[in-house]
């Protein structure tokens, strides 16, 4: 197999899991565990009685799931107003333009991973 021309696939990334710290719009620091052009991964840890400003997302639309410990997520928008206990095994989608907010209420701290997408960029539906 002949290597593909230069410029033709992205370059494979790796990085080891919280190498980069970066600074969330809501003041917590999260380690971003990998990025690409099109979007980026990351966690967020809270400890017990700890919880995030209310932000809204004007550049990027999120994943989020919840890896353990459990705690309210509230997120709305012009119409709608909805909370949910973010836990273990629960993954839910903060739209861009929605403002969203979490706290940890648990002895276990709340561990969320997130995917941010820029909406600039299309990402197809998974097709499995």
């Amino acid at each position: 197999m002949s290597a593909p021309a230069e410029g033709a696939h992205p370059a494979f990334a790796t990085l080891a899991a919280c190498r980069r710290p970066s600074s969330a719009p809501d003041g917590w620091r999260v380690p971003v565990l990998l990025g690409l052009n099109s979007g980026s991964m990351a966690t967020f840890t809270l400890r017990r009685g700890q919880a995030s400003a209310a932000v809204t997302h004007r550049t990027v639309a999120e994943l989020r799931y919840g890896v353990s410990g459990c705690g309210p997520r509230w997120r709305c928008d012009a119409v709608r107003w909805e909370s949910v206990a973010l836990e273990s095994g629960l993954c839910l989608s903060v739209p861009l333009g929605a403002t969203f907010y979490f706290r940890c209420d648990g002895d276990t701290p709340l561990m969320a991973v997130a995917v941010a997408v820029a909406v600039t960029v299309t990402v197809p539906p998974w097709p499995g």
